[in-house]
């Protein structure tokens, strides 16, 4: 009778949907509820959440738990992770476009410069800016593109 009473026998509760709460948020929830938690991974970051909140966890919503009962959560990262900008420099501008989109960039604003190599990228810029080859930036950034008008200076 005793151990019945140790191990909350029959002490069950569900478990509170808890995708898309801050992490904040989470740590009020999960006390109230008499849960623990513990964070089991961050790494793939979705837009569809929030940066630092949950995404996933286990078990899941409205599954029957005793008291005291640890959840496993994943929770969003606060961004998606950095990657190297590949040296689209002195290639057409189709191939850099390919090039920038398989690693996971997007291609921002295009312009042109008097360069008689016509759509041949002759610098790559982030926010304006020139950027090296090799820069860190994160996925999904806009790359912008000065191109070769095919002009001569």
């Amino acid at each position: 009778m005793l151990l019945k009473v140790i191990t909350y026998h029959n002490d069950m509760q569900k478990v509170p949907n808890l995708k898309g709460i801050s992490i904040i948020k989470l740590q009020e929830i999960i006390k109230a509820k008499n849960l623990r938690f513990e964070i089991i991974d961050s790494s793939k970051f979705t837009s569809k959440f929030k940066p630092l909140s949950v995404i996933e966890h286990l078990p899941s919503a409205g599954q029957l738990v005793k008291k005291n009962r640890k959840i496993y959560v994943t929770l969003n990262p606060s961004g998606y992770r950095r990657i190297s900008v590949p040296n689209v420099v002195q290639i057409t501008r189709r191939n850099a476009e390919v090039k920038l989109k398989s690693v996971g960039f997007s291609i921002g604003d295009i312009s042109y410069e008097n360069n008689i190599g016509r759509d041949m990228v002759l610098e790559i810029r982030y926010l304006g800016e020139p950027i090296e080859p090799g820069t860190l930036l994160q996925k999904t950034t806009k790359i912008d593109l000065v191109l070769g008008n095919g002009k001569r200076k």
